[in-house]
């Protein structure tokens, strides 16, 4: 997924696609909110011919069903600032900032879609307006992205020690992205952003399971890739990381989500972009 974090207390981003447990991450993510993706774009009409622009895909299950979905007249295009996870499989793979450089060719786009990227964006607003001025008339925005303070804990019924502890290390890990500035109250804004480009018909919804396997690999991987930087940053000890760990295996730890809020919206054919 595409990440600037520059001008942050740190830089970097915090879960980076180049470690071996990225893709676990990629596999949950794709298994957790997948359907939900797909159903809002069964909603704004995505169909043969179309031209779509993944903004950091991370993974390929995105873009390889918007290849399915517009067939050979349409074509999708998958850009990320780490191409690594991706393989091209009818659809176009194409490194990319999405801050820092002009859209990819091949728009305008019929749609433009980005999951759980602008949150970690240090210039989220240029990368929205980028977005929006590279949509045909008449051509939809989809985002979707966590708000982590809306719901911010990992267990939300805390009811022992295990519990207790899995939402400690989950405020440690909150705090890890806010000093790359991520902004954990993003998701509730983007209806209110979508408007504010200047988009048309704007809806959205939320969703966030409270337990689930893939809540518990997600988890996994996720300790996992911050676990120095925990310990590191005085968050945690490799004591409460291992007994935490262990707890997952033991399994009965009911692992939730933040809320993923989407929020879609439909260029006009008569636009102005605001200065938002």
């Amino acid at each position: 997924m595409a990440r600037d974090t520059r001008g942050t207390r740190d830089v970097g981003y915090l879960l980076d696609n180049r470690q071996a447990e990225a893709g676990e991450r990629f596999t949950a993510l794709s298994a957790l909110f997948d359907p939900t993706t797909f159903r809002h774009f069964e909603t704004v009409g995505v169909g043969e011919g179309w031209r779509c622009w993944e903004v950091g895909a991370g993974g390929r299950t995105v873009p390889a069903w918007l290849a399915e979905r517009v067939g050979p007249t349409g074509h999708v295009v998958a850009t990320d600032i780490d191409t690594s996870w991706m393989r091209e499989a009818g659809f176009e793979v194409l490194r990319h900032d999405v801050v820092a450089e002009a859209p990819p060719a091949g728009g305008p786009f019929d749609l433009i879609h980005a999951r759980l990227v602008l949150v970690h964006v240090a210039d989220r607003n240029k990368a929205l307006r980028s977005m929006v001025e590279a949509l045909r008339p008449g051509g939809w925005l989809v985002l979707e992205d966590g708000d982590p303070a809306l719901q911010p804990l990992i267990c939300p019924y805390e009811y022992g020690p295990e519990q207790e502890l899995a939402n400690r290390l989950r405020r440690g890990f909150r705090e890890l992205l806010q000093q790359r500035g991520a902004d954990l109250a993003y998701g509730r804004k983007l209806p209110w952003l979508l408007r504010e480009a200047g988009l048309a018909d704007v809806e959205a919804d939320a969703y966030f399971p409270i337990t689930s396997p893939a809540c518990t690999v997600l988890e996994k991987a996720t300790v996992h890739q911050v676990r120095d930087k925990l310990v590191a940053a005085g968050l945690a000890t490799d004591e409460e990381i291992d007994r935490h760990l262990a707890n997952i295996a033991a399994g009965g730890l009911d692992l939730a989500t933040s809320p993923m809020i989407s929020a879609w919206g439909r260029r006009p054919a008569a636009y102005g972009l605001s200065s938002m």
